[in-house]
């Protein structure tokens, strides 16, 4: 037995046994009514025909389901065998001493019961789906949830590598941060100490003792070299060289060609931006006569 078919023994089995009872428990009835009025077997064949008109209408309808078709007045008649059979049972209910009536009003429903199952039935048989389709359909369900696992599955990955790539430029970025804060320090006290050598006395006479045999008469004024960002310096220019004194003009001149005078950086650079040329020993030491 297929898949299909024992699945529909689920509708059609209660169907077809409360069928039976309703036939059965209408033709009891019919023949102890009539039984006592009539001959035995006429009793038995007016109930025979109220469950055969009943039995061959239902039978014409489930013929007309398995063809894909239905017929209104074959269903409305096949209720209204259904409802002779309920009314018979229901009189006789009526009709009973009082002992035996609640249980033929009990069973007076079987006939309706009967043939609302049979449309259950008919309703499951036009809604009902082959075992091709079914496993399909299994088929397709069973292929979005792998879908939607690999796709959280993906998205749990790249958010894991993400969140691994943030934690890495984070953390060089804080070992950059701490070479930087290192560096400046060193170069921080380094400068610190320059500065100090620089307004020191003992060091200021040591280097004027120094460069006085070098520069006489001259009075050396130590700089530190500036700590930030340098001007491009004009390429030099071939040319004749000056001569001390005649260096000693230019660089005076360009000194004090605004004021406050300017200041040896200022100077040099425009001084090489004239087209002057000079090697930086000669330049400064022109700059520390004339200044």
């Amino acid at each position: 037995m297929t898949r299909l078919n024992a699945k529909s023994l689920i509708t059609v089995l209660p169907a077809v046994a409360m069928t039976a009872v309703s036939m059965v428990l209408t033709l009891a009835v019919v023949v102890m009514w009539l039984g006592e009025s009539v001959p035995k077997g006429v009793a038995l064949v007016v109930g025979v025909g109220i469950d055969g008109g009943w039995l061959a209408t239902l039978a014409y309808e489930r013929r007309l389901a398995a063809q894909g078709d239905r017929s209104n007045a074959v269903t409305g008649v096949g209720w209204g065998f259904g409802a002779v059979a309920s009314g018979v049972l229901v009189t006789h209910a009526l009709l009973a001493d009082a002992t035996s009536r609640g249980a033929w009003l009990a069973v007076a429903w079987l006939p309706i019961a009967a043939k609302a199952l049979w449309l259950v039935h008919g309703l499951w048989e036009r809604t009902a789906l082959t075992s091709s389709a079914l496993d399909m359909i299994r088929g397709i369900q069973q292929d979005a949830r792998d879908d939607a696992a690999v796709a959280r599955a993906r998205l749990r990955a790249e958010a894991s590598t993400e969140e691994t790539r943030l934690t890495a430029v984070t953390e060089a970025g804080a070992r950059v941060a701490r070479v930087q804060a290192r560096t400046a320090d060193t170069l921080a006290d380094a400068w610190s100490k320059l500065e100090t050598a620089r307004k020191g006395e003992s060091t200021g006479r040591a280097l004027t003792s120094v460069t006085g045999r070098v520069t006489p008469d001259v009075t050396p004024s130590w700089e530190l070299p500036v700590w930030g960002p340098t001007e491009p310096v004009a390429a030099l220019e071939s040319g004749p060289a000056l001569t001390d004194d005649a260096l000693d003009v230019v660089v005076d001149a360009i000194r004090l060609s605004e004021q406050p005078p300017l200041s040896y950086r200022e100077m040099a650079t425009r001084f090489r931006a004239a087209g002057h040329s000079a090697s930086e020993v000669r330049l400064r030491a022109s700059w520390k006569r004339v200044a």
